[in-house]
């Protein structure tokens, strides 16, 4: 079976729409719920759900593609850039402000037209070096003839399994001329949009590296413009990376059916779906954190109380120990375990059940603090 891009009326693609109508309306309807749910929150509690839901964005659209970034580093460079007063902001890397610049061009300025430059510069963010690892690649345009046909490969040196090969690089300027004339004049349905403009893109596949983290920008953007709205509070790149095996299954097959991809769009509503589960969560976190800083009224904290409460409520990765106490806060062991008593003391933290040098902590419920502190 040829790939879609080989067959004859490429790129024409087409689906069946009484299949998608029921899937579709519903989601669009919880969607807007979602959006009113949201916006009805104080402006405090608001700016902190745009905050969580774009730095979920940012790191899991790379841990996609197995880039792993500083949590406090995005977050930082995310509400530096957004003028969000927050507490503890480091210093960014370079490539974690290169993937926060492209993302808030595309949820931020999502009115603006998609244009080749456009995504030239999205592209030049991402790989500041000129080079994706210690290759050096072409930034900044459209991938070149220099390094042969682009594939999708796995597998040991020797028995490589291709997933898949996409137009010849000789094709770029014609095959992305007609996505980008598309994306801007086609009459269809946002969200729709959003997911066959996400395939197209990874179909072409234009740029040395970087195609999936920019496929992923170009469907924020597309349901951005279906909200109407520059506030984020949900990240599909945090629900594709919960389903990243099926996501890769999805496209792979779908580059090997024909030009019919219902299939296709009905994953990706549903998905969309699931990645509103996933904002509730993100509602209960910043309503948790919020009664927790409501609990702390009238307690003294120092900063670095402050700097590591906060960093646990922003969904710290693994236990809290001592050691990384001393880590975060630049301190010695002994004065990491003062903190860490006093806070036991207190009844804010409590000694998980296991012991020993490497015993860690965790919050106590909010409610019993309100209580202790009363």
């Amino acid at each position: 079976m040829p790939y879609i891009h080989e067959l004859t009326d490429w790129p024409n693609l087409i689906w069946n729409e009484p299949e998608l109508f029921q899937p579709l309306a519903a989601v669009r309807h919880r969607q807007g719920r979602l959006i009113g749910h949201m916006e009805a929150l104080g402006f405090p509690l608001r700016e902190e759900a745009v905050l969580h839901a774009l730095t979920e964005d940012v790191l899991k659209s790379s841990e996609i593609e197995g880039e792993i970034l500083d949590r406090e580093q995005v977050r930082s460079s995310i509400a530096r850039r957004l003028g969000m007063e927050i507490g503890g902001l480091v210093e960014a890397d370079r490539d974690v402000d290169g993937v926060v610049e492209m993302m808030l061009d595309a949820t931020q300025n999502y009115a603006q037209p998609l244009t080749a430059e456009r995504l030239f510069d999205w592209h030049a963010a991402l790989f500041p070096t000129g080079r994706s690892g210690m290759s050096r690649i072409t930034v900044g345009a459209w991938r070149g003839i220099e390094g042969g046909p682009m594939q999708v490969v796995s597998g040991p040196i020797g028995r490589e399994r291709i997933h898949y090969q996409a137009p010849s690089s000789d094709l770029m300027d014609r095959e992305m001329s007609r996505f980008l004339a598309w994306f801007e004049t086609a009459r269809l349905d946002p969200v729709l949009k959003a997911g066959v403009a996400h395939l197209w893109f990874v179909t072409i596949h234009p740029f040395d590296d970087g195609n999936g983290r920019i496929a992923r920008a170009i469907a924020d953007l597309a349901l951005a413009r279906a909200e109407g709205t520059a506030q984020r509070f949900y990240s599909m790149s945090a629900q594709i990376r919960a389903e990243r095996k099926t996501y890769y299954d999805m496209l792979e097959t779908t580059q090997r059916g024909g030009l019919d991809i219902t299939g296709w769009l009905l994953w990706f509503i549903d998905c969309l779906d699931r990645a509103f589960d996933r904002a509730e969560s993100i509602l209960t976190n910043v309503m948790r954190k919020a009664r927790f800083w409501d609990s702390m009224v009238g307690q003294s904290l120092n900063d670095r109380q402050q700097k590591v409460l906060n960093r646990v409520l922003n969904g710290f990765e693994g236990k809290l120990t001592n050691a990384k106490w001393a880590a975060m806060t630049k301190t010695s062991s002994d004065t990491a375990l003062r903190d860490i008593n006093d806070l036991v003391r207190r009844g804010i933290l409590q000694k998980d059940s296991a012991g020993g040098r490497s015993a860690g902590y965790s919050l106590v419920d909010e409610v019993k603090i309100s209580n202790r502190s009363a």
